[in-house]
């Protein structure tokens, strides 16, 4: 495989290689082609037991006003049951109004993302409980160490997207939580940002706080600086907090990423066939109340199915399964049109060990072969969620880093085939010191963040230290070195005058 260096030039790709916390920022695109997992006949047979699922049974909205939308549409609505019936014509009608892909803005223009067609972004973990690093221990999530994350996320350009709560910030009240961790992600970091999206309440304050960043509701109606996740209530149900939230954002213009959250066996049928095909009846549905809300509006195509360990009934991650469900499901939303969210670091380890490693790979490759778009949880995530590992975070910004190296391939021409030296040096020499060779060897490979490349002997000399100790003296490192960037006093005073008037009135008395 080749790629045009010129390209990687005008991208901001560097010559010299870099390691992970110096490389710029750049967008990815995937060079190869989609991997195809299953036959057309088969990919048929899933789209049209999808289809089946929103005629027949049905899926519900908790929410008066989706159900209105969809009335209005001509689906057959059930008001007392709350279920929602959508034939076929008017299903596919109406997501195919839906963007293949679109540009979510950063407030350094710099930092804008592509979400969709062959560009891939890389977002941090979002919304563990706890978090844990070697030196204090698991802990429930404080507002310290969520800006800590945030702080990391903004010095690694591997990490496209800020992501939004990298670990919730526990010791903040509930009730007005999201405006401290919003402003603090606006303000600690320049890179695209995700925010609340649990209610209308939660919904219109990030969309307010967007607004005042950007320059008013106009702008970012035509130019999205906001996304979230929207998760079905599988199976087959939307509750009121998640379609008021889908629908104050798609009327505002910002982005939602469509995300049913199946576990085989549990919330969806056992076997694979039969949860993705819920998943893709889930997905679509609210897609389509998204675009009944806005024709247009920016969508993501969301899949995060997985298997139940039947043991306990609890979720497993970084499995085969898992594995299948993320291929199956980059080739569902290529069918549609659609951008496509899928995973990158999940795992069930309760530490930054090789079980997180393989299990994440496990994770990560499916979503590179399967065209991901906006690939979340890549950084972070361990305990099946509930926690994030600083350590860990360290760790993914190196296999993502290892990830994009392969991404942009090498060149094959004259210069890089090298029959001169190869003719020069002849059989038993070596090429340390010819011309091609010095010309090379500082910028020619790879460099790592915290792998070692050290003998044994220098290893032990340098304190035997694992991957998960590197880690965690590169953070520590790093966070030294951290620099805000800047923003408008003007906006930073607009936005703290928001919050302040906000949390007053969310106060309970």
């Amino acid at each position: 495989m080749t790629r045009d260096r010129s390209r990687r030039r005008a991208e901001g790709r560097s010559e010299a290689p870099r390691d992970a916390s110096t490389a710029p920022f750049r967008l990815l695109q995937n060079p190869w082609p989609p991997l195809t997992v299953i036959s057309p006949a088969a990919e048929d047979r899933l789209h049209e037991a999808s289809v089946q699922i929103l005629e027949n049974t049905g899926i519900e909205f908790l929410d008066d006003e989706a159900l209105d939308l969809f009335a209005q549409a001509g689906a057959a609505v059930q008001r007392e049951t709350r279920r929602v019936r959508i034939d076929r014509g008017l299903l596919l009608e109406t997501i195919a109004k839906a963007p293949s892909s679109f540009t979510l803005h950063a407030r350094n223009p710099e930092r804008n993302v592509i979400i969709g067609g062959d560009y891939i972004v890389f977002s941090p973990v979002g919304g563990p409980a706890y978090s844990t690093n070697l030196e204090r221990g698991r802990r429930p999530g404080t507002l310290a160490d969520y800006e800590d994350l945030v702080r990391l996320t903004h010095i690694f350009n591997i990490l496209h997207h800020g992501s939004d709560t990298h670990v919730e910030p526990t010791d903040l009240p509930v009730e007005t939580r999201h405006l401290d961790y919003l402003y603090r992600l606006i303000t600690l970091t320049d890179k695209t940002i995700m925010g609340p999206i649990r209610g209308r309440v939660l919904a219109r304050d990030a969309v307010e706080i967007t607004a005042i960043l950007f320059g008013g509701h106009g702008v970012i109606r035509e130019h999205p600086g906001l996304i979230s996740i929207v998760n079905a209530n599988s199976p087959l149900r939307y509750d009121n907090v998640m379609a008021e939230g889908l629908i104050t954002y798609a009327r505002a213009g910002q982005a939602v990423v469509v995300t049913p959250f199946i576990l085989a066996g549990a919330m969806g049928p056992i076997t694979l066939a039969g949860a993705v095909a819920q998943q893709n009846a889930e997905a679509l549905a609210g897609i389509a109340l998204a675009q009944l809300v806005n024709p247009g509006a920016p969508v993501v195509y969301g899949g995060f199915t997985t298997d139940t360990y039947m043991r306990s009934g609890s979720p497993s991650f970084g499995t085969p399964e898992a594995a299948w469900a993320i291929l199956v499901g980059g080739q569902l939303a290529r069918r549609y049109h659609l951008p496509y969210r899928t995973s990158g670091g999940l795992n069930s380890s309760n530490v930054p060990d090789a079980q997180a490693a393989y299990e994440s790979m496990m994770s990560l490759w499916p979503s590179i072969l399967a065209h991901g778009n906006f690939i979340y949880h890549a950084a972070g995530w361990i305990e099946g969620g509930l926690t994030t590992s600083y350590e860990k975070f360290i760790n993914d910004v190196e296999v993502l880093s290892m990830m994009a190296a392969l991404l942009d391939g090498f060149e094959i021409n004259d210069d890089t085939l090298a029959l001169a030296y190869i003719d020069q040096v002849g059989p038993g020499g070596h090429h340390f010191d010819t011309a091609h060779t010095l010309a090379r060897f500082s910028t020619a490979f790879y460099q790592p963040l915290i792998s070692t490349r050290q003998s044994y002997e220098a290893w032990v000399e340098s304190g035997s230290l694992d991957a998960a100790q590197r880690a965690h003296l590169k953070w520590k490192a790093l966070l030294k070195t951290y620099q805000q960037p800047p923003l408008d006093p003007a906006i930073d005073e607009a936005l703290r005058d928001y919050v302040t008037r906000r949390k007053r009135e969310l106060e309970p008395p």
